[in-house]
């Protein structure tokens, strides 16, 4: 059975079994981090020859054959070596194959614990700026859909029973808000993900005279840790991430399940277009809401990510720990998941719906929900809202048991209810001045929402 020897296999005297080293290997997926972590050496190469950590000719050799792996993986060519137990490994056996000797001075005032930090922070570091962008387009999506539905009507909800009617425009707005709070919120974290680990050696530094302001300087970090077991045991930019991204994803998915609603036969308020739905291997007449059930399922998976990170972290001391190798999986799947849902409910929102502008008529024209404005009514002459809203609910009872809408009640039964009741009172409750009436600051009235749209507009151009 043929023993593989690690880089610090010199200090065992047996080779790690067969099985344990599979187990402890993470190659697999870190790999994944390979353009990040030749950045890292990149940087880290500069700053030990500025230094004179190594001479510049031995810098030289470094920084060419790091180019030269970075060009081998970006042309398919990079082959992993048997017994590379992780990327930076990897990275270093090939570059020891390409200089020699030389290539074995790069771990020089580094170790592999403050490497994988910075290689995960630049990766993450990027993710966010692609997710952001992501972000960007899905509210663009939706504020060309509001501009379009500004006085399309929908019945608006509150426990799933119809309660206000509102402009579709404001009930797509609120989902651009969400989206800019997400926008906004990784931003953040983006702050805190941008902080350099390199030099903080294993736990406590190092006793080259390296530079870490320069090597974060050269990476784009703001600055580097300021405490060196802080900086190696440090996973909270993960873990926010990690409830940043759950956040989107509860709003994503609280989306999704509007839509599967509102496709279903029983509300019948969008038909769902062939380029995003799927049918059914026996019932030929379905058309399945394939594209949010997945981004409704696929939520889940990203809550058990940030679970299980808080988990892996809860109980460990400080510095490093193997359990932080399970960071990443998980931090890679999110990721993955989060643009992908992303990506897909936008291209469902541009092509993948159609909003029935009958059925939402219809739908708000055949119920109580403008039983509001007959208490405002009484309200705006005179009468106390309460005495108002206990008359409303007392003729709302009278005309369902009547079969009825308040729509159908003749003038005279208008005056009885209350003498302050006169002809103007069906113009009131009619669904569109329903709505075009609630004009206070973040209504759905439609000129509120008019100046709600000039708004987003205005921030998505500052972006």
């Amino acid at each position: 059975m043929k023993q593989d020897r690690q880089t610090w296999s010199q200090r065992f005297e047996k080779a790690l079994h067969p099985m344990i080293a599979r187990f402890n290997a993470s190659i697999s997926f870190d790999i994944e981090l390979i353009e990040h972590d030749i950045n890292g050496s990149v940087a880290h190469t500069k700053m030990l020859a500025k230094t004179g950590i190594i001479s510049a000719e031995e810098g030289e050799k470094l920084l060419t054959g790091l180019e030269q792996i970075r060009q081998e993986y970006i042309t398919g060519n990079f082959h992993i070596v048997e017994d590379a137990e992780d990327v930076h490994f990897a990275v270093e056996k090939r570059l020891i194959e390409i200089t020699g000797d030389v290539g074995k001075k790069l771990h020089t005032a580094r170790s592999r614990n403050d490497q994988v930090g910075t290689d995960t922070r630049l990766y993450l570091r990027e993710k966010i700026e692609q997710i952001r962008f992501l972000l960007i387009k899905f509210q663009k999506v939706i504020l060309e859909l509001a501009e379009s539905n500004i006085e399309t009507l929908i019945p608006g909800y509150t426990h799933l029973q119809r309660a206000q009617p509102l402009s579709l425009a404001h009930h797509l707005l609120a989902y651009f808000h969400k989206a800019e709070r997400d926008w906004e919120r990784l931003g953040d974290v983006y702050r805190r993900v941008n902080i350099s680990p390199l030099g903080c050696g294993a736990l406590a530094g190092t006793t080259f005279p390296i530079d870490r302001h320069y090597t974060a300087e050269l990476l784009g970090f703001e600055k580097p840790y300021a405490n060196s077991l802080d900086g190696v045991s440090d996973r909270d930019f993960a873990i926010e991430f990690l409830c940043a991204a759950s956040i989107i994803m509860v709003h994503l998915s609280r989306l999704a399940e509007e839509i599967i609603v509102w496709s279903s036969e029983e509300f019948r308020f969008v038909t769902l277009t062939d380029v995003c739905s799927t049918g059914s291997s026996i019932m030929p007449q379905k058309k399945n809401p394939d594209v949010p059930e997945l981004v409704r399922g696929k939520t889940g998976r990203v809550f058990g990510h940030l679970q299980s990170m808080l988990v892996v972290m809860k109980g460990l001391p400080l510095a490093y720990n193997k359990d932080l190798q399970e960071d990443k999986e998980g931090l890679f799947d999110s990721i993955k998941t989060v643009k992908s849902c992303l990506e897909a409910m936008t291209i469902l929102l541009e092509e993948g719906l159609e909003f029935n502008s009958d059925r939402l008529t219809e739908a708000v024209a055949e119920d109580f929900s403008n039983a509001t404005d007959v208490a405002d009514y009484l309200a705006a002459r005179g009468v106390p809202f309460r005495e108002a809203y206990n008359l409303v609910g007392k003729v709302v009872k009278t005309c369902i048991s009547g079969g009825k809408l308040l729509k159908d009640l003749t003038i005279k039964e208008w005056k009885e209810l209350h003498p302050v009741f006169a002809s103007d009172i069906y113009e009131a409750i009619t669904p569109y001045q329903v709505v075009s009436a609630r004009n206070s600051y973040g209504g759905t009235g439609f000129k509120q929402v008019k100046t709600e749209i000039d708004v987003a507009k205005q921030k998505l151009a500052e972006k």
